[in-house]
């Protein structure tokens, strides 16, 4: 066995699976994911324009059309996409036989020189150019390209095909795309000068980051040993064990560099949010005073174009992120590691960044002080220690619980948590559910038909989907008066929990994958006696509540009326004789536990940082930091179901 465990990652897969629709137009590919129910499913008819269509979806394109060519030279096909967006970001993927080469290759190579050498040799003709000549990044900047191959008997750097190195392929492309694209360009010659227009603006801001990065370098060089002012410095040049700590604010500064090692920890304290890269141009990027002060600190000069950068030349060997547990923390972390993986990447692929994991919590019991590094960890210690003597009785036949098969019970209640948790932020209670559960008191049902004014739900996708095939299209003019009735009859019969109906033109099959998970924890609590009516409130006598469950333990008595409450009730009892605090802020912590917490190497965790897929987290930064709105709220709302902890 070479792996001891095989996991397989949906979301993975799922990019694999899009990248191969793109390359292959016209082929359907679907991708289901049994253990939780996910399923995609693409078609792509006009292939790589739809390809370049969707990673520019981030950008605002500088043409309508996407430029697109397929030829053969010698015996090699060559086929691309390209369009220009308002961005400063080169993205060009390449593919040898609809496999991805992350690192290029000869495709690549032959790609630049065709698109460089057209776009001079346009320019000059026309005589466009005046005070300034862009070189080749300048007519590659805010290009999004694909460039897909496929060579006969293709021939890579490594196993991992991670670069192509077939010399003939570079001619074939030069070639194929050089021709293709000096006709465009003469055939729309509108567009021709907007992109020759686009490169000098980029090569007159070239030449102005050049300044600005000099100016950066000089200051390393001459100002204060080329430090920044609020840099407290470390004593040891090794960079086996120097670290520096990117703090956010001066208070949390302050309360570091007072208890950290001198002779190894480096602290630079943060004003506020940095720069958002992903919006700015270099020049402006150079400009600002903090960014200045991150080159300098590291002692890194920042790289022009296609130069590497040295990091050998840093002056410690780890970078670890240090922020508060709150929104504007994490907001403060993102901008930093956005700028890290835009203008410092080799210290990423290398793994030498870290984010430090101050614990979110301090626990104090009889003087005695310690900490939980996160909600999970003390939500669970919580219910270890309210469990401990604790007995759980049905008052309904005298069935006592403790011991063994209490943890069994309260561990099915722990993985039933979450799914309950995010059925009801879709809308959705199990005991609206029951009304659809017939006479079957352990299962729910998981498939829900959405269709005109009315809903359907089924236990097997089967029956959903064969009920789906044998309806008819509706008028979608039906009036607002009989939706409005139908959500006000389900709120009644739902005892006030409602789930609106949602009136469609076309039927809709949604598949409620927590349930599924809930369903197998039923099915185990059946065997105890339970089913899905304990779960919810029990119903009201003669006006008075009525609690069918006791906890109890020594002189504690606790009432339920349902087994929702018992994770809740643990946790109380497990809380009492502690006082739990929980930090918001760094700030809040005093230079001792900030040491003892999160910057003593033997006792702290760290996080590090890893670039696994670098086209993955090249796109997750456009979407995430860039300038299109559309792109963020489609992933917010596609995972906002999966938050677990939310600071409002």
């Amino acid at each position: 066995t070479i792996f001891s465990e095989t996991k397989y990652s949906f979301d993975t897969l799922t990019r694999r699976m899009r990248e191969l629709a793109f390359l292959t137009p016209g082929i359907r590919i679907t991708i289901r994911d049994e253990r939780s129910g996910q399923s995609e499913t693409f078609h792509f008819e006009d292939g790589l324009v739809e390809f370049v269509r969707y990673l520019n979806r981030t950008q605002t394109p500088v043409t309508a059309d996407v430029f697109r060519t397929v030829g053969e030279q010698d015996g090699v096909v060559v086929e691309a996409a390209m369009q220009y967006n308002d961005g400063y970001t080169e993205n060009v993927l390449t593919f040898a036989n609809n496999i991805f080469n992350p690192d290029g290759g000869t495709h690549l190579s032959g790609f630049r020189t065709a698109l460089t050498r057209t776009m001079n040799n346009y320019a000059r003709a026309g005589n466009l150019f005046k005070e300034v000549t862009p070189v080749g990044e300048d007519f590659r900047e805010g290009l999004t390209a694909i460039v897909s191959v496929r060579v006969p008997d293709p021939k890579f750097t490594s196993q991992n095909k991670v670069k192509l190195t077939n010399a003939e392929v570079e001619g074939a492309v030069q070639i194929v795309i050089g021709n293709a694209f000096t006709r465009y360009l003469e055939e729309n010659p509108s567009i021709a000068k907007k992109l020759v227009a686009k490169a000098i603006m980029a090569a007159e801001a070239r030449e102005a980051a050049r300044k600005s990065r000099d100016m950066v370098r000089r200051k390393g060089a001459l100002t204060t040993g080329g430090l920044p002012e609020k840099l407290r410095d470390c004593r040891s040049r090794d960079l086996e064990s120097t670290e520096l700590y990117l703090v956010e604010g001066d208070s949390a500064g302050g309360s570091a560099d007072t208890g950290r090692d001198s002779s190894i920890q480096a602290i630079l304290p943060l004003r506020g949010k940095i720069l958002n890269v992903e919006k700015a141009q270099l020049v402006k990027v150079l400009d600002n005073n903090e960014i200045s002060n991150l080159f300098r600190a590291v002692g890194l000069s920042p790289s022009a174009g296609d130069e590497e950068m040295d990091i050998s030349k840093r002056r410690y060997g780890k970078i670890i992120l240090m922020t508060d547990a709150d929104v504007d923390g994490s907001h403060i972390r993102t901008l930093l590691l956005t700028f890290l993986f835009r203008h410092m990447r080799p210290l990423v692929q290398n793994g030498h960044v870290y984010i430090a994991q101050p614990p979110l919590f301090r626990v104090t019991q009889k003087k005695q002080i310690r900490y939980v590094q996160t909600a999970p960890q003390m939500m669970a210690e919580l219910i270890s220690l309210g469990m401990t003597g604790t007995r759980l009785s049905v008052r309904a036949d005298g069935t006592v619980f403790e011991g063994e098969n209490l943890q069994k019970m309260v561990n099915l209640a722990e993985r039933m948590e979450q799914p309950l948790e995010l059925l009801e932020r879709r809308g959705v209670d199990i005991r609206y559910l029951l009304r659809f559960t017939g006479s079957e008191k352990s299962r729910l049902p998981r498939y829900r038909v959405l269709y005109a004014d009315t809903e359907r739900w089924f236990m097997e996708r089967d029956e959903a989907e064969s009920f789906v095939r044998g309806l008819q299209p509706v008028d979608s003019a039906a009036s607002e008066t009989a939706v409005a009735d139908a959500v006000a009859a389900t709120a009644a019969a739902a005892g006030g929990s409602s789930v609106a109906p949602i009136r469609t033109t076309t039927a809709q099959l949604v598949d409620l994958h927590e349930v599924r998970t809930l369903n197998e924890c039923f099915a185990q609590l059946k065997d105890y006696g339970f089913f899905i009516p304990d779960f919810t409130p029990a119903e009201v006598r003669n006006a008075e509540p009525v609690y069918p469950f006791l906890l109890q333990r020594e002189d504690d008595r606790v009432l339920m009326q349902s087994l929702r409450e018992l994770l809740e009730e643990l946790r109380r009892l497990g809380k009492k004789g502690l006082s739990v605090t929980r930090f918001k802020g760094l700030g809040e912590m005093n230079s001792e536990e900030l040491w003892d917490t999160s910057m003593d190497p033997e006792k702290r965790t760290l996080l590090q940082v890893r670039m696994e897929d670098a086209a993955a987290a090249d796109e997750i930064f456009r979407v995430l930091m860039g300038d299109a709105v559309e792109p963020r709220r489609e992933f917010i709302e596609k995972h906002a179901l999966d938050v677990k902890e939310l600071d409002i």
